[in-house]
């Protein structure tokens, strides 16, 4: 049995989970797609997939094979096609993790389209907010905001992201406008929870001034955050792109523009140079001009 071929086989049944959705595709039954999978597990000495009545799902091991098999069968895709003098064309799941606070009618502007210009990639986009490991998970891609980017993954700068702090008009009107940093002592934060501390510190006429605020409201969920912020819980600080039409609309204002001033970095990040499948290079490279991004 031809080892490239059950390689194929068990990458399409890893990205749909299933069997049966994995012969269809192949236009092959679903025992000769088992066989393929039960080959290769022979020949690895391992079990690659968790197979129960309902679902399927990637063993430990499984995760690792499949991360380093699917970008070498890419890699072969675009070596073959540049031998034959073809187009190398993005094709396959491109699995994408990124903030939640990226679920926004800008983002989904731009993901729309990609996928337009390049209709053979499929698009899955994990926003849970967690920090995930992308080998281990099986992920192709990251984008993340911060300022030191794991040194274990490649990271290219894709564009600055300002946060600012913002309340309702009804939050300010109960608490007061502050107009220095002494008037936002103790007012009611909507507190990032990856954010350590209730202590925040900013560059005023005197230099540094460090003032804490009194958190009403923990969350590692933008979104619910936001939502907070608008319905006039307490103050937040929240990308542009989630508040810039709450902003113009006067849903929210922006408190101490000309003093709060956080400006975060968004990198792409990946596992390694070796196997930049043309999927992941060509989604990068989009969202690396895109002016939306900017």
């Amino acid at each position: 049995m031809d080892s490239l071929v059950s390689m194929r086989v068990f990458c399409l049944v890893a990205e749909l989970k299933s069997f049966a959705t994995a012969a269809q595709r192949l236009r092959i039954s679903p025992a000769m797609v088992s066989k393929h999978v039960m080959q290769l597990e022979k020949r690895l000495g391992t079990r690659l997939l968790n197979r129960t009545s309902r679902r399927v799902s990637l063993s430990e091991s499984g995760a690792l094979y499949f991360e380093q098999a699917r970008q070498m069968l890419d890699s072969l895709d675009e070596i073959e096609a540049a031998v034959g003098n073809t187009t190398v064309v993005p094709h396959g799941t491109l699995r994408l993790t990124a903030p939640v606070w990226m679920a926004n009618t800008m983002f989904a502007g731009v993901l729309a389209d990609y996928q337009a210009r390049y209709p053979e990639v499929r698009l899955d986009v994990d926003l849970s907010g967690r920090l995930v490991n992308l080998v281990e998970e099986g992920f192709d891609l990251a984008l993340r905001a911060t300022g030191a980017p794991d040194e274990a993954l490649i990271a290219r700068p894709i564009t600055s992201v300002p946060f600012y702090m913002v309340a309702a008009p009804a939050f300010i009107k109960r608490a007061g406008r502050p107009a220095t940093f002494a008037d936002l002592a103790g007012q009611a934060l909507l507190h990032y929870a990856l954010y350590p501390g209730e202590s925040f510190s900013f560059t005023g006429e005197h230099g540094p001034e460090t003032v804490k605020l009194n958190p009403v409201l923990r969350s590692g969920n933008e979104t619910l955050l936001h939502m907070a912020a608008l319905e006039g819980m307490g103050l937040a600080f929240l990308p542009k792109w989630l508040v810039a039409e709450d902003i113009a609309s006067g849903r929210l204002e922006h408190v101490m523009p000309e003093h709060i001033i956080f400006v975060g970095k968004l990198f792409a990040v990946y596992p390694s140079r070796k196997y930049l499948s043309a999927k992941v290079r060509t989604f990068i490279d989009f969202i690396a001009v895109d002016k939306r991004m900017k």
